[in-house]
């Protein structure tokens, strides 16, 4: 009775052993291969999970998370001889863990020498202002790269970044230089502008003005021939008055017509540049009927009128 005892104890232990032996527990955000004798059968996905004790055997214990690679910093040549070191992260997960398994040995180290040295070839091809001013396109076509070349490991690049771009002293100096030459030209090429853009509009204002002046011009001549014209006719008419009046004998007209000739030729003689005194005599009388020559002719027009 005690052997049989005995012996039933060493079964429930080789039972639970099994049962331990075959039951597996694989955490959130990871996958288990199995291997049976060596090969691959399938994947164990997060969860309890059960195997053949014994006879299956986990193989790989692989983290299907995004996880993040540093690249390390290395000297490139550009297209135009010019030496940068660059450095940048490689965020990839792993979407098929049996091709990542047995695919590829050492994964990580794999895509970070597979970034170093298209990382290379894409700064190579490009000169030093595009290097350090289209980054984003650098990673753009790292991604397209080495997400194809790791596609047969059943990885995913998720991105690549480039982290930082250095120079020489030298270099980062012979930069500066060229940025202050630059910025000095822009300046300069600012100023002509503006000094032209200003010469252009003072001549058009000048321009504008000129045109103005000569349409004002236009019009005071056009009115001053105007009044001139109407100076003529008023004087033309009042010709023929004392010419009517003379012809019917009134000396009245004749002596309105001497008196005005007369007032005017003394103000042609007052108003000289070089009179500074004029003494001469006057017939007030001569003055005086011609005065009353113009009363008594208006007065005959007035009558005449009436």
């Amino acid at each position: 009775m005690d052997g049989f005892l005995i012996f039933a104890g060493i079964v429930v232990v080789i039972v639970v052993a099994l049962i331990f032996a075959g039951i597996k527990t694989v955490p959130q955000g990871e996958k288990w291969t199995v291997e049976r004798f060596g090969r691959y059968t399938h994947t164990l996905d997060s969860g309890l999970r059960l195997i053949v004790p014994f006879i299956d055997q986990i193989g790989r214990r692989l983290t299907v998370m995004e996880q993040v690679l540093d690249v390390p910093a290395q000297t490139v040549i550009t297209k135009d001889n010019a030496a940068v070191v660059a450095d940048g992260v490689v965020f990839f997960r792993i979407d098929d863990a049996a091709r990542a398994a047995y695919q590829v040995r050492h994964l990580e180290d794999a895509i970070v020498n597979l970034t170093t040295t298209n990382l290379r070839s894409v700064i190579g091809s490009m000169d030093l202002d595009d290097t350090l001013s289209n980054r984003q396109k650098i990673n753009e076509i790292l991604l397209s790269v080495v997400d194809e070349a790791t596609n047969p490991w059943g990885i995913k690049i998720v991105r690549i970044e480039i982290r930082d771009l250095k120079m020489s002293t030298e270099l980062q100096d012979a930069m500066n230089l060229q940025m202050t030459a630059e910025r000095r030209r822009r300046a300069q090429v600012t100023e002509a502008n503006g000094k032209r853009e200003a010469e252009i509009l003072a001549a058009e204002g000048e321009k504008r003005a000129a045109v103005l002046r000569a349409e004002g011009d236009r019009e005071a001549a056009f009115l001053n021939a105007e009044a001139r014209e109407r100076e003529a006719e008023a004087e033309a008419k009042a010709t023929m008055m004392v010419s009517r009046a003379i012809a019917s004998g009134d000396i009245q007209a004749v002596q309105y017509f001497l008196g005005l000739k007369y007032v005017e030729a003394l103000n042609q003689i007052g108003t000289g540049p070089n009179s500074k005194l004029v003494l001469m005599p006057l017939e007030a009388s001569g003055v005086t009927g011609a005065v009353a020559g113009v009363t008594e002719l208006i007065r005959q027009t007035q009558t005449d009128k009436s």
